[in-house]
């Protein structure tokens, strides 16, 4: 089962609740923790790393907070998740990092490739102010269930 790390589902829903706040009002560590039930340790480190991403920047003093430094609409999910999870690779084989030395004689290598760039495709159509705006739509599939 492919499965995300928390750090980028957090990521992503810290995003979303930095992005209400957009183009000027802060969001604070505080209310994000509490809107999506994140602990403010791990918000921070989060946050820190999205802040180094160039994607929210902080302000201090009293009515301070994080905001977005590009707009909701030039953000897209896969870039957030890129920054937590890396390039999407759904097989050992497909990380750039580890590579696979039967990449020419292996039979999954193109379904595995093929579907890890639909998933980077969709990820990388979807922007914050589609999750603002609840216009990600969902594809109605029918599934043919073997013997039925």
């Amino acid at each position: 089962m492919l499965r995300l790390s928390t750090k980028g589902r957090y990521g992503v829903r810290a995003m979303f609740e930095i992005a209400k706040g957009y183009p000027s009002e802060p969001v604070t560590i505080k209310e994000i923790s509490e809107k999506q039930a994140i602990s403010v340790p791990y918000l921070e480190q989060i946050l820190n790393k999205l802040r180094k991403a160039g994607f929210i920047k902080s302000i201090k003093g009293p009515g301070g907070g994080y905001v977005l430094s590009i707009r909701p609409g030039n953000i897209s999910i896969g870039e957030i998740l890129n920054v937590f999870e890396g390039p999407v690779a759904i097989a050992s084989c497909l990380d750039p990092k580890k590579g696979c030395m039967r990449v020419d004689k292996c039979v999954t290598y193109l379904l595995w490739r093929s579907l890890g760039e639909k998933i980077k495709a969709f990820l990388n159509t979807v922007t914050l102010k589609d999750l603002l705006e609840g216009t990600v739509k969902q594809k109605k599939q029918r599934v043919k269930v073997r013997g039925k």
